[in-house]
């Protein structure tokens, strides 16, 4: 079995370098901006879970357990509500600077290649890889193997190519090349609305 890339438009980067703001909610806007409007964990796209209003900002080392980091910019990652709520003050060893033991932990998306850890099947499902025993950890923790991450990740495949399609269809003179054209894109649309009623069903 084929496996895909995890991440599709590359690893986030914090770039924010402006003035410390307070509260540490003040960050969304910037962070959203760094993590390509996609959760840092799931690289889901917050446009199916309703859009940046219901994304979280998750405190890497939990400010639960490091309050002195919980306006730091560099310890602050995008996410969905699920994933935030999963992991909440989970850490694995009493300093901040130490997000794995013995295998176990997280792995900062900025500082890591997520890659190299995970991987999507032909579905669309997170995977650990093999050689990463924290990703195994993390699956778990986080529950990265919920089917709403597969079906999100296929609704974003399914809309890209529907725009690429349509696109095409307005650029193409009318004939048999665009009847084949309007026709895929319907069979593509019915596709789509099906992954929409999973998406909602899952929801529930």
């Amino acid at each position: 079995m084929m496996s895909k890339p995890f991440q599709i438009q590359g690893q986030p980067n914090r770039t924010y370098n402006g003035k410390p703001l307070s509260p540490y909610r003040k960050y969304k806007e910037h962070l959203r901006k760094d993590f390509n409007n996609r959760c840092g964990y799931t690289d889901c796209p917050d446009f199916w879970f309703g859009g940046p209003s219901t994304f979280h900002i998750d405190h890497f080392a939990p400010k639960s357990k490091f309050p002195e980091w919980e306006e730091e910019y560099s310890n602050m990652v995008y996410s969905c509500s699920y994933v935030n709520r999963a992991k909440s003050n989970d850490w694995v060893s009493s300093d901040k600077n130490i997000p794995v033991v013995d295998g176990e932990g997280y792995i900062d998306p900025c500082k890591s290649d997520f890659n190299d850890h995970f991987e999507r099947d032909s579905q669309g499902n997170i995977l650990a890889r093999n050689s990463s025993p924290v990703a195994k950890y993390m699956c778990t923790k986080l529950k990265l193997y919920l089917k709403r991450y597969a079906i999100i990740w296929t609704l974003d495949q399914i809309y890209t190519v529907m725009k690429l399609l349509k696109d095409k269809i307005e650029m193409t003179v009318d004939g048999d090349g665009k009847k084949e054209l309007i026709s895929a894109l319907g069979e593509l649309s019915m596709e789509f609305l099906d992954y929409l009623k999973y998406l909602e069903a899952e929801r529930r």
